[in-house]
């Protein structure tokens, strides 16, 4: 029995593509691609044209009038200064042996600060005391002697007189009388030598015990038991040369230097309006107390220190503080009208000629203004603005007069 295999050949042409359908599948990807670069393009025009019609956003105030009463003349910026600060060092060197204060107490002058080690100085003190006692014991028995030997130059000149001793007897009796006398003498110099030994052993034993020289406050502790300490540096920096800090807080003042181009502007006991930088929004009354009477040619500046006209417990020695020196009142400060006063940077110059922007019903409008003198970080105004308008203090560099803006909220 034979088998016969019939093969069946495969039907390639089933598997080409239409003319009609390869045309119609080009034709659809033409069409994507061209509607998503339109819709692209769409895209980047709605963006540009919504920044370029976007509203620029401005800070604004309201213009009011100045306060009237003397004016700021110049501005300036220093430290509170203490006119009395110690640094309380020991007189000798000794080791501290004990420290009865803490940073920030208050402490009156004569208050016991430290104490050092003093075992050897009152061992010269009891030394010096011996030395006096012996010469003023070697006194009282001189002194025994020359009674006796007044008694005997006594006896010397009747028993002469009578023609019993001789001359001789007699001038003995007297040097021995006036020997005593001259001992008793260099004895009692000796003790008044030995009393000022006392005192000089007591001054040592004294300095042992470091005192406050005046009413303050403790600001720093810069001495701890066991440490050795000195009034000069010495011991290759491991020696100390300060117990403590003390500060007078009723000798605070404010030191600032003011450009010598501007110091005839300040004059003693001329008004000062000073702000601390710890208190931004507290202005403190001062007064000018003195202008150092030198300049300084590095920074070309004087020196000037102001006291404050009343004293508060929140200022503390070397705090950041600006100041303003005031003007005098105006003599007749009921005629003269307050200015307006806008902050500087709401200026604007336009060709030579300063300008505002004023805020209408969210337009801003150009306004040409005329200018008078600076007070401080202001600008006063004298025509052109009225109490009440609206201003632009900050916004765009590019801002023209009629354009739409946004107030920052």
């Amino acid at each position: 029995m034979s088998l016969q295999t019939t093969s069946t050949k495969p039907d390639l042409g089933s598997l080409r593509i239409d003319d009609h359908k390869r045309n119609s599948g080009k034709t659809g990807k033409r069409v994507g691609a061209t509607f998503a670069v339109l819709l692209g393009a769409l895209v980047i025009t709605g963006g540009v044209f919504a920044f370029m019609h976007q509203k620029p956003l401005v800070d604004v105030i309201v213009v009011q009038k100045a306060a009237s009463g003397p004016q700021a003349l110049l501005n300036a910026s220093g430290y509170v200064t203490p006119q009395r600060r110690a640094t309380v060092a020991a007189k000798i060197t000794g080791r501290v042996t004990g420290v009865f204060f803490e940073e920030g107490m208050h402490v009156h002058a004569g208050f016991v600060l430290a104490t050092l080690d003093d075992s050897d100085l009152q061992k010269a003190l009891a030394s010096a005391k011996a030395d006096r006692d012996a010469t003023q014991a070697n006194i009282a028995d001189l002194q025994v002697q020359l009674k006796n030997a007044s008694i005997g130059l006594h006896r010397a000149q009747e028993l002469l007189a009578a023609g019993v001793q001789t001359q001789e007897a007699l001038d003995n009796a007297t040097m021995t009388e006036n020997s005593l006398k001259a001992k008793i003498d260099v004895a009692q110099q000796q003790v008044v030598a030995a009393d000022a030994r006392i005192r000089e052993a007591q001054q040592a034993v004294d300095n042992c015990t470091i005192r406050a020289p005046f009413d303050g406050i403790i600001v720093s502790k810069d001495a701890q038991v066991g440490e050795m300490v000195s009034p000069v540096s010495a011991g290759g920096g491991f020696t100390r040369t300060g117990i403590a800090t003390i500060v007078d807080m009723d000798s605070n003042e404010i030191e600032v230097d003011v450009n010598e181009n501007y110091i005839a502007r300040v004059r003693p006991g001329q008004d000062v309006t000073a702000v601390l930088d710890a208190y931004p929004d507290w202005q403190i009354p001062c007064r000018v107390h003195m202008i150092i009477p030198t300049a300084d040619r590095q920074k070309a500046t004087v020196k000037v220190r102001i006291k404050f006209k009343k004293l508060d417990p929140r200022i503390l020695p070397d705090m950041g503080v600006k100041v303003t020196f005031m003007g005098e009142e105006p003599k007749d400060a009921a005629a003269v009208a307050p200015a307006i006063a806008i902050p500087q940077n709401a200026l604007r110059d336009d060709g030579g000629q300063k300008i505002v922007y004023l805020v209408k019903d969210d337009r801003v409008e150009r306004r040409a203004v005329k200018v008078g003198v600076n007070r401080g970080s202001e600008t006063e105004i004298l025509a052109g603005l009225t109490a009440g308008d609206t201003i632009v203090v900050n916004g765009p560099a590019d801002l023209h007069d009629g354009e739409t803006i946004a107030v920052k909220k």
